[in-house]
């Protein structure tokens, strides 16, 4: 569970009562499909012929531009985590970031789910001895495709979420 029993009112919408301007909403969206774009060959090598994943992160970007609904994001989620059913661990990950990154458009608060799947899959993926810096390596790509305009909070949601996202953000 990488969500908290208490919400954050910074990943809650303004129209559901919490600070979330649509802009910022749409960048967390942006950042969290680019994470799981950045793992997804893991599962693609695996499963070539199952784009579930690729669909759920193309339909994020969509959703971002008002060509999807969040209805058909939620179910992209469901559709990308259940593509990693079964897979070896590194594919497994690289479909939950996937389907992670889908859900924003439904809770915000997914975008850290997106980046922590993508670190797993990248330390599964490396060669033995190698999973850590490939996993350092991993966030450090993250932070640096982060806007100016979500660095801040997504840095604060790392450090107030790391423990219950495997500690992969905070060393």
């Amino acid at each position: 569970m990488i969500l908290p029993k208490k919400r954050d009112p910074r990943f809650i919408t303004i129209r559901r009562g919490g600070l979330l301007d649509d802009g910022t909403h749409h960048a967390l969206a942006i950042w969290a499909a680019d994470c799981a774009q950045h793992v997804v060959r893991f599962f693609d090598e695996y499963r070539p012929d199952d784009d579930r994943p690729r669909k759920a992160i193309a339909l994020v970007r969509a959703w971002t531009r008002g060509e999807a609904t969040m209805r058909e994001c939620h179910n992209a989620a469901f559709a990308a985590n259940a593509a990693g059913r079964d897979a070896p661990p590194a594919a497994r990950f690289a479909a939950l970031s996937a389907g992670q990154a889908v859900a924003v458009a439904h809770v915000a608060a997914h975008e850290l789910g997106a980046a922590a799947y993508a670190i797993r899959a990248a330390r599964e993926a490396a060669p033995s001895g190698q999973g850590d810096a490939a996993a350092r390596a991993e966030r450090q790509w993250q932070w640096e495709q982060l806007p100016d305009e979500i660095r801040d909070l997504v840095l604060d949601d790392q450090k107030l979420r790391n423990a219950i996202c495997w500690n992969v953000f905070v060393d």
